[in-house]
């Protein structure tokens, strides 16, 4: 099988792993990315709540590492991704 092997065999719900595939689809060659929840719930035409599921499923199960980012005026921005 190919790249996502592990990921079919795992236990994850169908919405992480779209997720998931939209997160390293858009992550770079460190695989970091930091699209906004609204971004990737309006590209993969999911709703922002079944978007914010998904990535705390992967992060409960490991595949993704979120960190909060912020602007100058401390005002928060979009979380940085990190896909392994």
């Amino acid at each position: 099988m190919g790249y996502f092997a592990s990921l079919y065999a795992s236990e994850l719900p169908h919405r992480a792993v779209a997720v998931y595939m939209y997160l390293k689809d858009r992550a770079d060659k460190d695989g970091k990315c930091y699209p906004a929840i609204n971004t990737i719930a309006a590209e993969l035409k999911l709703s922002r709540s079944t978007v914010k599921r998904a990535i705390g499923d992967l992060v409960k199960s490991g595949w993704i590492r979120k960190e909060q980012r912020w602007r100058e005026n401390g005002g928060k921005s979009s979380c940085m991704y990190y896909v392994r």
